[in-house]
């Protein structure tokens, strides 16, 4: 369903590590941004009725099931350049992309209006 590499991983474990309450790493979409849908990923402290529970490379990831269609494919990465670093997700679901990268549109929320 969801790949991390391993460099996201390690970041991710690493972040983890700093936060007390982390045990689940959560990522999920949410209507808004220029293209209809935006990313969001954080932490959790726990699985909810709704969620699917996943390991990936090391991570306890769990996705709300009205996201996981959405994210069916999700390659997450991380990438470091001279201006710091950030993760990526590369969706093979986007039909469209912002300019800025934040946000995309898949088939089913093609009609959504763009707001760049």
């Amino acid at each position: 369903m969801i790949t991390i590499t391993e460099t996201a991983a390690e970041q991710i474990k690493q972040m983890m590590k700093e936060d007390e309450e982390a045990v689940y790493m959560r990522v999920g979409v949410q209507g808004g941004g220029c293209t209809g849908l935006s990313y969001g990923m954080g932490f959790d402290s726990a699985v909810h009725e709704d969620d699917t529970h996943l390991t990936v490379n090391g991570i306890d990831l769990v996705v709300d099931n009205e996201s996981k269609p959405m994210l069916d494919g999700v390659t997450i990465d991380f990438k470091q350049n001279m201006m710091g670093g950030g993760f990526t997700l590369d969706n093979p679901n986007a039909i469209a992309n912002c300019g800025c990268g934040a946000s995309f549109r898949t088939a089913t929320n093609a009609g959504a209006p763009e707001n760049c």
